[in-house]
């Protein structure tokens, strides 16, 4: 099954890891005089792009991190620590050293690296606003009518919102479809044409599993939904 998402580290979330199979996709192209086939890296800003030197980490140098940030600040607070606590922060601090992890360096990044991945994560781009654009990607269902989607958003890959984390708001559109689509179920792979606005909104979306507060760059009203075809 493709992923429609486009590989690299600034976008790479830990967890989905499990979930999500990594495949590259399709270069941005022109089909007819106005409509754009489009892909997933073409939703995000060339200049949102920074060095995250977090990226850099092994998933188990991430949690090796968070475990001294967070005895750390235990400490720091004035909080009484364990003796095991005690150990386990000379051990993983000198396993980090040894890795050349730059420990303070990176921990004193924390809330920079944060504050420029929230930055990143909402940079839409203003050229797709009223561009007519056709686009692949998982469908999401969010309403139906009879026994067809006629809202639902659209993510570049399996489980997302759901298993794992969102996605950024500059990897969901979410597509209105008055005409529905009867999809094949839940992360069903199509390909979606229409008119695409830019607007970021945080909004409160019954989805499959439930209530879940999603951030949104994209909106498109489709012209089209059709089954994934490469």
């Amino acid at each position: 099954m493709p992923d429609f998402r486009v590989r690299g580290h600034q976008y790479r979330v830990l967890v989905s890891a499990l979930f999500c199979i990594t495949l590259g996709f399709l270069s941005t192209a022109v089909q007819g005089t106005d409509l754009r086939t489009i892909t997933w890296d073409d939703l995000r800003p060339k200049q949102a792009a920074f060095e995250d030197p977090f990226e850099e980490l092994k998933g188990a140098q991430l949690v090796d991190l968070g475990l001294v940030a967070r005895i750390r600040n235990k400490r720091d607070s004035g909080l009484r620590m364990s003796s095991d606590e005690r150990d386990e922060l000379a051990a993983t601090e000198k396993k980090l050293t040894a890795q050349g992890i730059d420990i303070n360096g990176l921990l004193a990044r924390r809330a920079e690296i944060t504050a420029k991945r929230r930055e990143a994560a909402q940079a839409l781009v203003p050229e797709l606003d009223g561009a007519n654009v056709r686009i692949a990607g998982y469908l999401l269902p969010i309403e139906f009518k009879g026994d067809k989607v006629t809202e639902f958003l659209l993510v570049p890959f399996v489980g997302a919102c759901i298993h794992v984390p969102p996605p950024p708001a500059n990897q969901i559109v979410h597509v209105r479809y008055n005409e529905g689509f009867k999809t094949r179920g839940v992360f069903a792979p199509v390909w979606v044409n229409g008119a695409m606005a830019t607007r970021l909104s945080r909004e409160n979306l019954h989805l499959v599993d439930g209530a879940a507060d999603v951030s949104v760059g994209y909106r498109l009203v489709a012209k089209s939904v059709e089954s994934y075809r490469q």
